[in-house]
């Protein structure tokens, strides 16, 4: 088994972080096994690296290795383009066409990106992973296939997951062996080591002395953020290698060339605009409960008045800001008194006191509890208090009353021997 080192120098490897030397020993060994393995880290650590260290230490090294951008296929033709088509299967498929997977049988694929994948490509890959077999598209013909996968992402997969953008069997089943890589800000001793390297490279490239800097420069390429990592670090030292005359580069030089927005300020987490919005929202919902709140009050409060009064005249001139909060502007006085006659129904109908008994009763409701009397629900009591006051009104005459009451006379009779009247 080969050394850290030996990799390192054999793949153009530059670096001696811990983390660094992590990932690479974990490469080192998986290798000779036909696991799958995720590769994650942010974009621009060098991911692309480990597949290959992967393919080439196995015994599959002298298989194909393809790379395939999952990201930059578009999703219509991804399927074809991993797992191929029959010829007439859909609109310009004017002949058969091989696979990744067909094409690299035997071999390793590396699918970079594999977080953009859509949910259907997702499904097939799976089957790949669980038994080799796979579907051209078009076809009903289940094929074989021998490869080994290694994907990489620098997505938050857990976050995927739970969004349902990314199949969560599937992501178990690619990270067997989960090998990360560190962002560059977290390689401190590696940042100018790697800067030297790339300035070294552009010189002999460009035919011109190599770039060097200060100890106040490297200062300020040590605290920047690098967010976009190895791959920002070499950019910055191609633009200066090429447009600086002057090859020692100043720290004032150096910030010139760096990004104002690439501050080393925290990342801002995206979770708090979503807080801040329901703080927002539940505090328009505590202030319209309140609004109801004060409302009812201000109801019952006017309900009150009334209930003591009697009058809806002087009830409507001495609280006319009140109604007008309560039921908005009234033009037509018979609209406030419908009004008020529909609260007043609304508001104590359980006790039997109709709106016309409160008008003409001289007493002072004060709570509806306090009524000590309720109206009798019994037909035997309301019976005979309906023929009592029919033969009251027709002096005692049975047929007037019977008439009256819509039963016979002999139906009558029997009712008035029956209650003894």
């Amino acid at each position: 088994m080969e050394s850290v080192q030996a990799i390192k120098q054999r793949f153009g490897i530059i670096g001696n972080s811990p983390a660094l030397n992590r990932a690479i020993e974990k490469a080192i060994q998986v290798a000779p096994t036909d696991i799958s393995v995720l590769v994650t880290g942010e974009s621009g650590v060098g991911k692309e690296s480990i597949p290959k260290i992967i393919h080439q230490l196995s015994h599959r090294k002298h298989g194909k290795y393809i790379a395939v951008n999952c990201g930059a296929i578009p999703e219509g033709t991804i399927d074809s383009e991993l797992f191929g088509h029959e010829k007439g299967s859909f609109t310009g498929a004017t002949q058969t066409r091989e696979g990744y997977f067909e094409v690299a049988n035997g071999g390793t694929i590396f699918l970079d990106e594999v977080g953009e994948l859509p949910l259907t490509t997702q499904v097939r890959l799976l089957r790949v992973l669980e038994n080799g077999e796979f579907l051209k598209v078009g076809s009903s013909k289940v094929q074989k296939t021998d490869v080994r996968i290694v994907a990489a992402t620098n997505a938050n997969m857990f976050e995927a997951i739970k969004k349902e953008q990314f199949r969560e069997d599937l992501y178990y089943r690619l990270s067997t062996v989960d090998i990360h890589l560190p962002p560059l800000r977290d390689r401190q001793e590696d940042i100018h080591l790697l800067f030297r390297k790339f300035a070294s490279d552009f010189a002999l490239k460009y035919k011109m002395p190599t770039i060097k800097l200060t100890d106040e420069a490297v200062q300020v390429l040590l605290k920047h953020r690098w967010s976009g990592n190895i791959r920002q670090l070499r950019n910055i030292a191609e633009q200066i290698s090429v447009l600086e005359q002057n090859r020692t580069i100043t720290a004032e030089t150096l910030n010139s060339y760096l990004p104002t927005t690439g501050s080393n300020l925290p990342a801002v987490i995206k979770h708090t605009k979503s807080d801040s919005d329901f703080s927002s929202e539940r505090e328009i919902l505590y202030k319209v409960l309140f609004d109801m709140k004060s409302d009812l009050n201000d109801l019952k409060k006017l309900t009150l008045e009334l209930m003591k009064k009697g009058n809806v005249k002087d009830v409507e001139k001495e609280h006319e800001g009140l109604i007008q909060k309560i039921y908005g502007s009234q033009d037509d006085e018979t609209e406030f008194e419908e009004a008020i006659d529909d609260s007043e129904l609304l508001s104590i109908p359980e006790h039997g006191i109709a709106p016309k008994d409160i008008n003409n009763t001289q007493d002072k409701y004060h709570f509806a509890e306090e009524i000590e009397e309720e109206e009798t629900l019994s037909l035997h009591d309301k019976e005979l208090e309906l023929i009592k006051k029919s033969l009251e009104r027709h002096n005692g005459k049975r047929k007037l009353a019977a008439e009256e009451l819509g039963i016979s006379e002999r139906t009558l009779y029997r009712k008035i021997k029956q209650y003894d009247l």
